[in-house]
């Protein structure tokens, strides 16, 4: 059996290329999957940089999910096959030919859905059912203010939101992204670029505001989020692509809103929370996908030598949805 792979490396100046390493072992527990596609996150590009650790016992390759097919089966496990289609949640080593994942954290794949669109699934669908359902509470009824809602996690929020039942406000930074945000069901999408979605928000809610925030900007949100938090509001930050530092921050109006301010990862979450979490979503959201009442919305597809143009389209903020990328054949 060939001991190699490939799979996706940096270079010197952060441009990704495909070169042979060594192929992951099969453990007992495991199943080993012949990956057919994964996808990018923001995490990848910090990652190449040297700007995202990787945590402890994960793979130093880029990619945090992945689909594919069951190429081998641990002798401790059970209830797979060889061929079966499974994705995954990674905590590493998507942008490859083969990974060795924990059985209890597969996830069958469909027959509705082909493997592109599956791989476009774990990371954005795990992150937003964690945040916004589990941490966030949203319950029907609620109002939830979604920002950067033209991206992954953000088409993902939308039509979850939508399934408990919320009302959803979204942030995006293009009038094509504002359509796509109206279409998946937001009842008011604002162009952040051009408008206050604090000013909007207030006037829409007559002063009440939302009841939860998901943000992934963290510093350059800070106080128009606390001013557009109702009293008892929640605020999931599980991002910080606007900054981590806030000079001279005054808490007070979070104190006299009383406000939950949650700070999340998935990444880095013990194994069993994982397990935890993926059980909840197969049985809440999988059968949804099923039913076409929740679908993945892929922004691009790229071909393995593409994928440095897949990067360079997150990087840029073009993406609406997913960017997946399949691996060499």
């Amino acid at each position: 059996m060939e001991q190699t792979m490939k799979a996706c490396l940096v270079d010197e100046s952060n441009n990704l290329y495909w070169g042979d390493v060594e192929k992951p072992i099969c453990k007992d527990d495991e199943l080993l999957i012949r990956v057919h596609a994964t996808a990018v996150n923001r995490a990848d590009l910090h990652q190449k940089e040297g700007l995202y650790p990787v945590p402890p016992d994960a793979s130093p390759i880029l990619g945090l999910e992945m689909a594919g097919t069951v190429e081998q089966i641990g002798k401790d496990v059970s209830g797979w096959r060889v061929g079966d289609r499974v994705m995954a949640l990674l905590s590493g080593g998507g942008y490859a030919q083969y990974a060795a994942i924990k059985a209890d954290t597969a996830i069958e794949v469909p027959e509705e859905l082909h493997l592109d669109q599956a791989a476009s699934i774990p990371e954005v669908y795990l992150t937003s059912y964690l945040n916004m359902l589990q941490l966030g509470g949203l319950s029907s009824g609620e109002r939830v203010l979604i920002h950067a809602a033209a991206s992954g996690v953000g088409t993902a929020s939308i039509q979850l939101a939508k399934a408990v039942g919320a009302k959803v406000y979204a942030t995006a930074g293009s009038e094509e992204k504002i359509e796509v945000v109206k279409d998946l069901g937001a009842e008011l999408a604002i162009l952040y670029k051009e408008q206050s979605f604090r000013e909007i928000i207030l006037k829409e809610t007559n002063g009440h505001g939302v009841e939860l925030v998901m943000d992934p900007v963290g510093a350059a949100y800070w106080e128009d989020n606390m001013e557009v938090l109702a009293l008892d509001g929640r605020m999931v930050l599980y991002g910080t692509m606007g900054g981590s530092k806030i000079d001279q921050v005054d808490l007070m109006p979070a104190m006299l809103k009383r406000i939950h301010l949650i700070a999340s990862t998935l990444r880095g979450i013990p194994h069993e929370r994982k397990v935890a979490l993926k059980n909840d979503f197969v049985e809440w959201v999988m059968p949804k996908f099923r039913t076409g009442e929740i679908v993945p919305i892929i922004d691009s597809v790229y071909e393995s030598f593409e994928v440095n143009e897949a990067h360079a389209r997150m990087k840029s903020n073009q993406n609406i949805g997913k960017l997946v990328v399949r691996v060499p054949s």
